[in-house]
């Protein structure tokens, strides 16, 4: 079944030119040094069109600006929450439809926007997050294309790092634990973060067989992109944890 019509975009019809106008000046916005001034901004458009035209920028070639994107939809997610709960339903059910196969899409920036909305409303979180979860398990709605599934798992880190106690007592670091031992190093990394902040000492063996690892790895993280060796993360885990 297809999502509500509720911030979906709008037929071209009449509109074609204001929603390129918009998604150009919302493109520039997230290109602002300063994101807090991007998110300033983008926060005063009307919160259907700021939506479609973030979406919009999932798709752009500037990992920057995918990544900002995202941020900004999770801060608009929140501010939609604040005032009309089921207006933000509708946009998480949108952004689940488009990992749908049905949708014909492929559902670009879809598991990440949906996690930091999350991070950005408990509420949304309570309702949403054990669907983020399912994603990465084989016997949920695990998504089989890998950089989708990857998106996932940046997720579920975001979230470990925003309501940690939340994450573990939802059994976070068990659903990513299979991680430890995947093949892409991206994915890797994402378990050993998010095991970092959710896990226990019985983790401990598991991420210090990974701090010699040199594979270099680069991650969203604190709204910047930063590249380390796959070692520094399993390092940092270690010192969350008390290994």
């Amino acid at each position: 079944m297809a999502p509500d019509s509720a911030f979906r975009a709008q037929p071209a019809k009449g509109r074609s030119g204001g929603r390129r106008a918009l998604k150009a000046r919302t493109k520039m916005l997230l290109k602002y040094p300063d994101l807090a001034d991007a998110l300033h901004e983008i926060r005063k458009i009307p919160a259907e069109k700021a939506v479609n035209a973030l979406i919009s920028c999932f798709y752009e070639g500037d990992p920057g600006v995918r990544w900002k994107a995202v941020t900004a939809l999770g801060r608009v997610a929140a501010d939609i929450a604040d005032k009309d709960m089921e207006a933000a339903r509708v946009l998480m059910r949108r952004l689940m439809w488009s990992l749908n196969d049905e949708s014909g899409g492929i559902g670009w920036g879809a598991p990440e926007a949906m996690a930091e909305s999350m991070a950005c409303h408990e509420g949304l979180l309570e309702e949403y997050v054990r669907i983020l979860l399912s994603y990465v398990r084989e016997d949920g709605n695990y998504l089989e294309y890998e950089p989708l599934r990857r998106g996932a798992l940046w997720g579920i880190m975001r979230l470990c790092r925003a309501w940690p106690e939340n994450m573990k007592s939802l059994g976070a670091p068990s659903v990513v634990r299979p991680y430890l031992h995947d093949s892409d190093p991206v994915s890797v990394a994402l378990a050993v973060l998010s095991i970092g902040e959710t896990g226990d000492l019985s983790d401990c063996s598991d991420l210090r067989r990974l701090i010699d690892v040199d594979s270099r790895v680069t991650l969203y993280l604190d709204d910047i992109l930063v590249t380390e060796s796959l070692g520094h993360y399993a390092a940092r885990a270690c010192r969350l944890l008390g290994c």
